[in-house]
């Protein structure tokens, strides 16, 4: 892994918002004194006048980006998700999801890779959250190239977005020539033992779980599921019917996140067995990333050992 190139997604996010800034000058962007941080600033350092900090006060944030998206413009509103998702849920329901405006809510430091900021900061609540606004698309890139073109699709979306973006530096797996498309996920391995079902920063663990999967016998499909809602719900039917088992791999809690919702799906449609990986109904701790992550399961050693179990190896 030392020879994988590592970009955070919250860089690729301010990046991307340059690129679209260039081309769309009714593009604006809101912060609460977390710039440096989301990095918003820089877009901030390209397009001065069209970048607003509002201090520590997310809930006047979202609603003036409610306002903003009235008058025509399109705000992308950023914080790190606790503060986003979590403080301004009320702003986000009433004044953004209700009325069903043009309003992108990028949050950054998703997750426990939060790392030593610890439990306080560490949102992983924010899928459950936002997935329950009605009418609201959730997204989590797992990588600099698919946050990019996330970016660019949120943007020609209509409508309230939420995208979770992570603090630590992930691995670059897709080509740029990557196409991404809202409601769409990606088989990048195919398999008929077990389908691993990830999004965010696990979908690079559940490539490389497949990958040592292939070497003890066990024939993995892995796919990356970058909406969480609307849920491609064609390709984890044709998964489920493939395999017989779903492994989903979140860097989110168990409790109404991508788990819940493959869950839903087939409990309806094609009862199936399904294994939950994710952060399971605990809080967080302060320490390293890399570390807080074996800690909670969140890597590819427990991927590997949840199949080897559910496949009964």
């Amino acid at each position: 892994m030392a020879d994988v190139k590592k970009i955070a997604t919250r860089e690729s996010y301010g990046n991307a918002l340059v690129e679209l800034g260039k081309e769309h000058p009714e593009i604006v962007v809101l912060d609460a004194d977390l710039a440096g941080a989301t990095k918003t600033s820089i877009f901030k350092k390209a397009f001065p006048q069209r970048h607003l900090d509002f201090g520590i006060a997310e809930a006047d944030m979202v609603g003036a980006a409610a306002g903003m998206a009235a008058v025509g413009l399109v705000p992308f509103a950023s914080s790190f998700a606790m503060f986003a998702a979590g403080r301004a849920f009320e702003q986000i329901r009433n004044s953004v999801g209700y009325p069903h405006l043009n309003v992108k809510i990028c949050a950054t430091h998703g997750g426990i890779s939060v790392g030593e900021d610890g439990a306080s900061h560490q949102c992983c609540e924010d899928f459950a959250l936002m997935r329950s606004i009605p009418g609201m698309v959730v997204m989590s890139p797992a990588d600099d190239v698919e946050a990019k073109a996330m970016i660019k699709a949120a943007y020609e979306y209509t409508g309230p977005v939420y995208v979770r973006l992570g603090r630590s530096a992930v691995p670059v797996f897709h080509g740029e020539g990557y196409t991404f498309r809202i409601g769409k996920g990606e088989v990048l391995r195919e398999g008929t033992d077990v389908a691993i079902i990830a999004n965010g920063l696990m979908t690079y663990e559940a490539i490389q779980a497949g990958q040592a999967l292939a070497q003890q016998g066990v024939n993995a499909m892995v796919i990356n599921m970058p909406t969480i809602k609307p849920l491609d719900e064609e390709l984890v039917l044709a998964a489920a019917e493939t395999c017989g088992k779903v492994i989903t791999c979140e860097e989110h809690s168990v409790i109404g996140g991508l788990g819940e919702a493959v869950c839903s799906l087939l409990s309806e449609k094609h009862p199936t067995p399904v294994r939950r990986i994710g952060v399971n109904d605990v809080f967080g701790r302060s320490g390293p990333a890399g570390k807080l992550l074996e800690l909670y399961g969140l890597c590819a050693d427990n991927i590997v050992k949840t199949a080897l179990e559910f496949c009964g190896r």
